[in-house]
């Protein structure tokens, strides 16, 4: 399909954060934009200030009249859509353009230069640090996360260079045509979409083949490509960490050169190896290493990754989207780094029956790390039950004394009535509504 025909853009499920980054793009580049979601949310709010036309309920005769000229109309929907909706089978059946996200992404980013950051974890984190790196050059970047620099999942620039996130989940990232691309970690993940962790390597295998130029891959990883490590020997090293100031001060050692005095301010070995691939995919690009130090040090994070929402002597509440044990491990790790003699709680909301069936051991040997541990009922998103796998099956896999299942009302409360300084929320799910209620409830106490 070519674009440029394209008048009218309708997006089924347009508040998902991939979804309504193309949503922004759209808008913003003259088209007619409108879509349906379940529920509304602030991403929803933000979209109809902008001009989208947006509803609630799954009805034909709500979808708008210019969104229903065949020829120009483009309809894009995510797989997290059940395959009964009936808007999406009304556009499927009357022979619409009816496309995947992935496959528009690939559309939009297919004549520039695109960089695609891969992996079942990092990539947010990564491709927002590189769209920041690239933006003064003008990069388009679309991302998974809202960037605390811009407020957005779009950092929009001209058309020449793409920054996307190479998405794992339906094989959508073999719909990109990268240039140059990293892949985070192979770890095993949507086993509900690939059934053994084999077939999902070898997706990451199929998408090495379609790099055009160079290929960055974390150390330990068996594809083929330029590897970066951490205090580890690489093709891109850091080396001599060192925290000043609350911030990580280190050397990256490339191929040619050593590069001294590099700040970043990210809690956590895993943001260090975001920070050094978005490094080296930029590096070998040729953007100034002036240029990336000046970035790195002035990259405020990602929404729901490791942000802190409260942060005082008596009380630091972190919010973070980890639904994965390797996530977890890696925010118990950043919080034992930043603040290893103070008691910590986590606040965990699992994702998905069949995560939380194929990975239970492996949740509960990591959350019982954790000083106390609150589990929420797990979030369905896209599934139906499976029988026998509850939160309170979970919670048997935890060894632990300070363990029990809590409810959204109960949170407040768990988290006044504990020892912990240092409280970690995690999971991505609605939790990251949640949150925001215990943050304006803690608040408004502290001012009563």
């Amino acid at each position: 399909m070519n674009l440029k025909e394209v008048h009218s853009v309708y997006f089924i499920g347009i508040g998902g954060i991939g979804m309504s980054a193309l949503a922004r793009y759209f808008q913003v580049n003259g088209k007619q934009v409108a879509g349906y979601d379940r529920t509304q949310t602030k991403i929803t709010e933000e979209l109809e200030s902008l001009g989208v036309d947006i509803h609630f309920d799954d009805a034909i005769e709500k979808i708008p009249a210019h969104c229903k000229e065949m020829q120009t109309t483009c309809v894009v929907y995510t797989p997290a859509i059940p395959k009964d909706h009936r808007e999406l089978n009304f556009f499927k059946k009357q022979g619409y353009t009816v496309l995947k996200r992935a496959e528009v992404l690939g559309l939009i980013t297919e004549s520039s230069f695109c960089f695609a950051v891969a992996g079942t974890h990092g990539k947010t984190t990564t491709s927002s640090i590189l769209g920041h790196i690239l933006q003064p050059y003008h990069a388009t970047s679309f991302l998974g996360g809202i960037s605390e620099n811009y407020h957005s999942n779009l950092i929009l620039g001209k058309d020449q260079i793409s920054v996307v996130e190479a998405d794992e989940f339906d094989r959508s990232f073999l719909q990109l045509s990268p240039n140059i691309a990293c892949i985070t970690s192979t770890d095993a993940d949507h086993l509900d979409i690939y059934g053994e962790h084999a077939e999902l390597q070898e997706s990451f295998q199929e998408f090495s083949n379609k790099v055009a130029d160079r290929l960055f891959v974390a150390k330990g990883i068996s594809i083929p490509g330029i590897s970066y490590a951490v205090e580890e020997e690489a093709d891109y090293q850091i080396e001599n960490v060192s925290i000043q100031d609350g911030a990580y001060c280190f050397a990256i050692r490339t191929p040619k050169e050593v590069v001294e005095n590099v700040v970043f301010s990210l809690p956590g070995k895993h943001n260090l190896m975001n920070a050094l691939a978005a490094f080296a995919m930029a590096h070998s690009y040729g953007i100034s290493v002036e240029s990336i130090k000046k970035s790195l040090q002035t990259f405020r994070g990602v929404e729901r990754r490791f942000s802190y929402r409260i942060k005082s002597e008596e009380l630091v509440l972190i919010d973070d989207y980890a639904h994965h044990p390797t996530e977890i491990q890696a925010v118990y790790d950043a919080v034992k780094e930043m603040y290893p003699s103070e008691k910590n709680m986590v606040v965990f909301q699992p994702h998905l029956f069949s995560r939380t069936q194929d990975f239970a051991d492996d949740f509960g040997a990591v959350l019982s790390k954790f000083d106390e541990v609150k589990l929420l009922d797990i979030y369905p998103a896209r599934e139906l039950p499976i029988e026998g796998v509850n939160s309170e099956w979970l919670l048997s896999k935890i060894n632990h004394g300070n363990k029990k299942l809590t409810y959204e009302e109960e949170l407040l409360s768990e988290i006044q009535n504990s020892e912990a300084k240092v409280f970690a929320m995690l999971g991505a799910g609605d939790i990251g509504v949640m949150i925001q209620k215990v943050v304006n409830q803690l608040k408004s106490t502290e001012e009563v």
